[in-house]
């Protein structure tokens, strides 16, 4: 059996939005928007779809970003939302592999996080092998 997904339709999200059918199937033809559909062919919005209409929306109307604008921040986001999580793993990952508990690795980043002032630097020179040509 096939779990179905609550969504609003085309009709009560442009009512709730106060714009037009016409505006969302425009974002979705620019793929700002994928809302699921039925059998039927209707378009069912989800929370995260609303969630990003709202986005989309506080971005042309508030900020007067167009919708080429919009994409290009829509792609940075989803781009950084992977980072983020490639970056998450990383930690899991050298968590499991150092055996660190949680308080010392929370303690651990939020420390490794701090600024270093540049007098504390050390510039640590490297020998060069016998016979290189910087070597006297």
């Amino acid at each position: 059996m096939v779990k179905k997904r609550a969504g609003f339709t085309i009709s009560i999200v442009a009512n709730m939005y106060e714009i037009h059918p016409q505006t969302l199937r425009a974002y979705e033809r620019e793929g700002l928007l994928k809302p699921s559909r039925t059998e039927g062919n209707t378009r069912l919005y989800t929370e995260e779809d609303l969630q990003q209409l709202e986005l989309i929306l506080t971005l042309t109307r508030e900020l007067g970003v167009n919708l080429a604008g919009v994409e290009v921040i829509l792609h940075m986001r989803e781009k950084m939302e992977r980072m983020h999580n490639e970056v998450e793993q990383l930690i899991e990952y050298l968590r499991a592999q150092f055996d660190l508990d949680s308080e010392f690795f929370q303690r651990y980043m939020k420390e490794a996080l701090v600024r270093v002032p540049p007098s504390n630097l050390i510039r640590v020179m490297r020998e060069e092998p016998p016979g290189s040509k910087t070597s006297k």
